[in-house]
C-alpha cells in the first residue's frame, strides 16, 4: 500500500472530491484526521474509513476560522501522538458565477477568497509545526485549471485558485529545508453535485438547458470527458505518496485536456 502507517489530515473530507481523497488514502494505508463543518457527513465517512479497518477521528471544522484550525491541528497531534505525515486541503467554495468582475458584492468576493485562499494558509499553518519538527511530510493542496488561465465571469473563483498556486510555490521554498514537499492538483470541472449545480445556475442565467451547458464544457476539453473524483484523488495519493519524493512547488493538472 503507497502510504502504510502513515497520518494524514484532510480538509473538506465528507463530501466529493474531498470523500474520493479520504476514502483512497484510507485504502492505500493511512489512519485519518477528517475535518469539515457537517458532523453527519463526517461520521458517515468515518465510518467507511473505520470499515477498512483504520484509525479515523472527526473534527468539526471551519477551515476560515483560525481557532478552529488551531483545535483541528491539536486534535490531530493527540490522535497521531505528534507525528502528521500528510495534510490535503480540500475544503473550498465556488462563488458567484457567471457574472462580470465589475457586478460581484464584494463580500461575495472576499467570501470566496477567505474560503479558498485562507481556507488552504490556515491548515497549513498549524499542521506544518509538527512537520518541520519531524523534518518529512507531504502538502497537498486542491486548487484548479481556473488558476492556470483566466475564466470569464467567475473572478472570485479564478483569483483565489490563483493565489492558491501562489501559497504553494511560496510555501514550498519556505519548507524545503526541512524536508517538506508542497504540491498543488489543479482539477478541472469534476461530475457531481457540483458541477450540476454550475451546469443548472449557468443553464438558468443563459436561457440554456443544463444538456447544452454540460455538452460546452465537454467539447473544451481534448479527451471529450468530464474528470470524476477519483481522477483527482488518485493525484492526491501519488503527490502524498514516497513516489513524488523529489517534487515540490508543482501543479498537477488533471482537467480531460481543458487547459492545453
Amino acid at each position: 500500500m503507497r502510504v502504510e502507517g502513515k497520518n494524514g489530515i484532510v480538509t473538506g473530507a465528507a463530501k466529493g472530491i474531498g470523500a474520493a481523497i479520504t476514502l483512497t488514502l484510507a485504502q492505500e494505508g493511512a489512519d485519518l484526521v477528517l475535518a469539515a463543518r457537517d458532523v453527519g457527513a463526517l461520521e458517515k465517512m468515518a465510518k467507511q474509513v473505520s470499515d477498512l479497518g483504520r484509525r479515523v477521528k472527526i473534527v468539526k471544522t471551519d477551515v476560515t476560522i483560525e481557532s478552529e484550525v488551531a483545535n483541528m491541528a491539536d486534535v490531530a497531534r493527540e490522535f497521531f501522538s505528534d507525528r502528521i505525515d500528510i495534510l490535503v486541503n480540500v475544503a473550498g467554495v465556488t462563488g458567484p458565477i457567471e457574472t462580470p468582475a465589475w457586478e460581484i458584492n464584494v463580500e461575495d468576493f472576499y467570501f470566496v477568497l477567505k474560503s479558498n485562499v485562507c481556507g488552504t494558509f490556515l491548515p497549513i499553518k498549524h499542521v506544518i509545526p509538527s512537520m518541520i519538527s519531524q523534518k518529512n511530510g507531504k502538502i497537498v493542496n486542491v486548487g484548479g485549471t481556473s488558476g492556470l488561465r483566466g475564466y470569464k465571469y467567475r473572478t472570485a473563483y479564478s483569483s483565489s485558485k490563483w493565489a492558491v498556486r501562489g501559497l504553494t510555490r511560496t510555501v514550498a521554498l519556505d519548507a524545503g529545508e526541512y524536508g517538506i514537499n508542497v504540491n498543488v492538483v489543479c482539477p478541472g470541472i469534476v461530475h457531481g453535485p457540483r458541477m450540476d449545480n454550475l451546469c443548472e445556475e449557468k443553464a438558468k442565467v443563459r436561457g440554456w438547458s443544463r444538456d447544452e451547458v454540460y455538452n460546452e464544457y465537454v467539447e473544451e476539453m481534448a479527451l471529450r470527458r468530464v474528470t470524476e473524483a477519483q481522477d483527482i484523488a488518485d493525484a492526491v495519493l501519488f503527490l502524498a505518496s514516497s513516489e513524488s519524493r523529489n517534487m515540490t512547488g508543482q501543479e498537477i493538472t488533471v482537467d480531460g485536456g481543458w487547459d492545453v
